[in-house]
């Protein structure tokens, strides 16, 4: 079974470079782990992707030795655990504001005795092989991470019986739509507070956290802050900046 590079970093409280991918762009797959990035939070929640679309992508991602970060459309238990065994090396999963979402989550992705996900193990995750099942199943648990959004109040105020649930292996802020929040709903707080809070309650659990940085100096400020899960870049914006740089360079060659 291939091991996540997400985790091993975790392990070795290292960062794990992660960029984006909305748009179905195989090769994408292969610059991104040729860049360095440890995972490619691939997002299902915002842009649409079909069933086979999403094969071939993690597909790519297991050829060229990169994780699969899932976030996925819908959290029926079924739809979670078949792409962990499409490939998906774990999730990122949109607002989860209570424990016992969480631990919905965990009873999805996790075997027993931690879960209650259902067994295949003939998937691309196991190399589409019939293997021995306490060793999959072992293997699967040490290989797969869940990673919990914290996008409102609920979720915030929640946030350490979140972090503390046994099988979260981190939690992801989520800056625009936190931010959405505090402003539309006048909360009492603001989103550096939000970020420090969980900031903080992940070094009393151990647990990772992280989220999305627009640039640089942000990105050094979060990783010394704690954050080790840093996603900074994704197709979309990559091309805008190139087509908005390419078409003032051709503005140059006529002036």
């Amino acid at each position: 079974m291939r091991r996540s590079k997400t985790l091993e970093k975790l392990k070795n409280n290292e960062l794990v470079k992660i960029c984006a991918l909305g748009h179905f762009m195989p090769f994408y797959v292969a610059h991104a782990a040729q860049s360095g990035f440890d995972a490619i939070w691939l997002d299902a929640e915002h842009r649409a992707w079909n069933t086979r679309e999403l094969q071939a992508i993690m597909a790519y991602c297991h050829q060229y030795d990169i994780d699969c970060m899932m976030r996925p459309a819908s959290i029926d238990k079924v739809s979670l655990y078949r792409q962990l065994e499409d490939g998906a090396a774990g999730m990122l999963v949109p607002h989860v504001n209570d424990v016992e979402r969480a631990t919905y989550l965990r009873d999805c992705l996790k075997f027993p005795p931690l879960g209650d996900r259902g067994i295949d193990s003939v998937g691309q995750d196991n190399g589409f092989m019939f293997t021995d099942v306490n060793d999959y199943t072992d293997k699967a648990n040490e290989n797969t991470f869940l990673i919990c959004q914290i996008e409102t109040a609920e979720a915030l105020e929640n946030a350490e019986a979140i972090i503390s649930t046994d099988g979260v292996d981190g939690v992801f802020v989520g800056p625009g739509d936190m931010q959405l929040r505090i402003t539309k709903n006048n909360l009492g707080f603001t989103l550096e507070e939000a970020i420090e809070k969980v900031a903080a309650l992940c070094q009393q659990y151990g647990k990772a956290w992280g989220l999305p940085v627009s640039d640089v100096a942000t990105g050094q400020k979060r990783y010394q802050q704690g954050a080790r899960l840093l996603a900074y870049g994704g197709e979309f914006v990559t091309l805008v900046n190139m087509l908005n740089e390419n078409s003032k360079g051709m503005d140059e060659m006529i002036s």
